[in-house]
């Protein structure tokens, strides 16, 4: 046997220890998680039938920077989700925007070569040759013989197209086609080695593109199919790969050429790719873990990332935007896109506040503007309100650098003025204090009703938000209004069966009603009445006291995680425990429901087992159960992770739950730092203090945090 000496045996431990601590955060983040779709039986919780393929987390692998304007990354499909699939085969074209939410993937384009077929251009790759970090994308183009490297600024991408020796050098862009219905476009060459353009899908992204190679001309090939633009290059003999720098602007192509000026036309390709990790390795540095496993910190980084792409930038440099009317503006701010209030509210904007107040304060201002200029009303998203969770949050955690009386008088008027961009079916609402459902039979799940029942209990949580700014601005009378109306969830629990139900005009119940059977819109938005329980944030003592006992709501929470999904097949439902179902957001805060009943340990066990079970789902390891929702399921192991959860977002207090890992040290964006330490590896809390003294109760409260110390809690088995 060999001996080693103890100066050998020193050097390789010293060598070790330093290859450890050179390892980045964003080495831990995948950026291809989430992007796979389930199939399996054992995954989905049900047999597959349809060829439709259920809905997987939806987000891009490509490169961004955080709130960035651009997300370039490939497109496997259209009108896909994010537009990427793991289980595709074949690219389209690389894209310049993305959320993940079946619209945008403005101004695809692909490097070829050859004659080109506008009916057939894709080309094959495999996983083996592709990769990804924050910041950085790569793939091998098989048709092609080209491998691609993306990188990117907030405004602008770069391109590095690695061409094959003597191949000629063309790039296609696909300016006809994208997630949305494209309206208009141009492209057109500007000097030697730029061309410009735009894409109208509704919203005018205008770009302005330059290139390391001479552009000879711009050709429009089409049959009776589709139609391209192929850029063609001159100087073909030239084996340096081709770099193109592409700046993008909602406003003009002036500004997309300055974006482009300001960000990256002078820096190389490494440059801009370093400076992008450098920006994520900062961010992500904002919530350093210590302990657990590496695939839990993998899981952990990679989700921490996935929360801060959306929402998007729409303001340019030098400050200028496209407002609601369609009229060039300068405000002062950075202007972002609607944040996706009816997912994210739960957690992920209280998120970005706690870590980029300087975003949310922007994004805030945003909405007030387009508030104003749509009619008075708050943005909303899809479906109910949210934005008064937002507003009220957002104030009450001390980020106010905006105007909170004009945030309060756009919040109101959807509180108060039924109307086209307000509540849905506010005037039933404010009449009698919830909302009729159609009285029918045999529901088929996607069709669209008013989803009262979700409606109804959600506009009384949205009231106490308002009431809490009322409160702040000494509006009392509005105050005792809104906060009456907060306990209009009670008017749809129905106490014969356990859970909140539908009524028909008249006020009775709906006779047709199976807690089972899942909606899209019928009664409950995207849920059934199972994973519709115990929505009341604000109220807990009342929601509580809806239920004779506590045993009552402990048997109900069992059976909820107990009794088993009854096979139905909806392919936005995935990931199951008994009935709830983590794939889509409603159930999210009901684990926490234990926690009132003393049975904190229960809520324990459910969380572990999601945290453990549905974020790298599927044969490939790289599926969620569900929709990511603009970064709402990614943040909900964000905060379970560390320990700390958002149950009622509109208020400053975090319910304490035990974290993942042994020590977690918290930079907030003001630059205050605390610990949360576990001790113990039990699952049931038997205490927890802050600075050394014990919290009476489960909830810390954001102001504790601000004092910059240490949250220990304690465990037993």
């Amino acid at each position: 046997m060999k001996l080693f000496s103890p100066i050998i045996i020193i050097s390789i431990i010293l060598t070790s220890c330093t290859v450890a601590s050179d390892k980045q955060l964003t080495d831990y983040v995948n950026p291809f998680l989430g992007t796979a779709t389930l199939w399996e039986t054992e995954d989905l919780g049900y047999e597959r039938t349809w060829d439709e393929r259920t809905w997987g987390a939806e987000v891009f692998p490509g490169t961004s920077l955080p709130n960035a304007m651009v997300q370039l990354s490939p497109v496997t499909q259209y009108r896909s989700g994010a537009g990427y699939q793991y289980e595709d085969t074949v690219i389209y074209g690389f894209a310049h925007t993305n959320k993940g939410h079946w619209n945008l993937l403005h101004v695809p384009i692909l490097p070829v070569t050859g004659e080109v077929n506008p009916s057939d251009f894709v080309s094959g790759y495999s996983h083996d040759n592709e990769s990804a970090n924050p910041g950085y994308y790569q793939v091998f183009l098989e048709r092609y013989g080209i491998n691609v490297e993306l990188t990117s600024t907030l405004r602008s991408g770069f391109h590095k197209y690695h061409y094959k020796d003597g191949d000629q050098k063309k790039l296609l862009a696909d300016l006809t086609r994208s997630n949305n219905h494209v309206r208009d476009w141009n492209i057109e060459k500007m000097d030697d080695n730029s061309f410009a353009g735009f894409q109208d899908t509704g919203e005018r992204v205008h770009f302005y593109a330059v290139s390391n190679y001479s552009i000879d001309n711009i050709e429009q090939i089409k049959d009776d199919n589709h139609e391209v633009s192929v850029v063609n290059f001159s100087e073909n003999n030239n084996n340096e790969p081709l770099e193109l720098k592409i700046g993008f602007s909602f406003v003009s192509i002036e500004n997309a050429k300055l974006n482009l000026e300001i960000e990256m036309i002078n820096k190389s390709f490494t440059q801009v790719q370093e400076e992008a990790n450098d920006i994520w390795e900062e961010l992500l540095a904002h919530i350093k873990v210590t302990g657990g496993t590496e695939r839990e910190k993998g899981i952990f980084y990679s989700t921490l990332y996935r929360s801060f792409l959306w929402p998007a930038l729409r303001s340019d440099s030098n400050g200028d935007f496209t407002d609601e009317r369609g009229e060039i503006a300068n405000e002062g701010f950075r202007y972002y896109t609607n944040p996706s209030f009816w997912d994210d509210y739960r957690n992920k904007l209280v998120l970005l506040a706690m870590i980029s107040p300087d975003v949310t304060t922007d994004v805030m201002k945003s909405i007030i503007d387009k508030g104003e200029k749509r009619g008075g009303y708050m943005p909303t998203f899809f479906h109910g309100d949210h934005a008064s969770v937002f507003v009220a949050g957002t104030w009450l955690r001390g980020i106010q650098d905006f105007d909170l009386e004009r945030a309060y008088a756009l919040i109101l008027q959807n509180a108060m003025v039924p109307g086209r961009g307000g509540r849905p079916y506010l005037d039933e609402y404010l009449e009698r204090g919830w909302i009729a459902e159609k009285d029918t039979t045999e529901v088929p799940f996607w069709d669209e009703y008013k989803a009262a029942v979700t409606k109804t209990v959600e506009y009384a949580y949205d009231d106490y938000a308002t009431a809490l700014v009322a409160k702040e601005l000494g509006d009392e009378e509005n105050y005792q209004i809104l906060m009456e109306r907060s306990d209009n969830y009670k008017k749809l629990f129905d106490p014969s069966t356990g859970f909140w139900r539908g009524k028909v005009d008249d006020g009775s119940w709906i006779e047709d009603f199976d807690p089972y059977y899942p909606y899209f819109a019928y009664m409950y938005r995207e849920a059934n009445a199972w994973q519709s329980l115990f929505f009341a944030p604000h109220d807990i003592e009342g929601m509580i006291d809806l239920y004779p006992s506590h045993e009552a709501i402990d048997q109900k929470l069992d059976s909820l995680f107990t009794e088993p999904w009854r096979g139905y097949e909806v392919h936005n439902l995935t990931g199951f425990i008994g009935n709830y179902c983590h794939g889509n957001q409603p159930a999210h805060s009901i684990p926490y429901t234990y926690y009132f009943i003393n049975k904190q340990e229960k809520a324990q066990i459910v969380l572990d087992s999601i945290m453990d079970r549905f974020y790298d789902m599927g044969v490939d390891g790289l599926a969620y159960s569900g929709m990511d929702d603009a970064g709402e399921m990614s943040s909900w192991y964000v905060f379970n992770a560390i320990g700390l959860y958002t149950y009622s977002p509109a208020d400053t207090e975090y319910i304490v739950s035990v974290p993942l890992f042994d020590e977690v040290k918290f930079t907030l964006g003001n630059g205050t730092k605390f610990t949360i330490r576990k001790e113990g590896n039990g699952q049931k809390i038997n205490e927890i203090n802050y600075g050394n003294e014990i919290v009476d109760g489960w909830f810390i409260n954001h102001d504790q945090l601000l004092q910059g110390k240490e949250l220990v809690i304690k465990t037993t088995e």
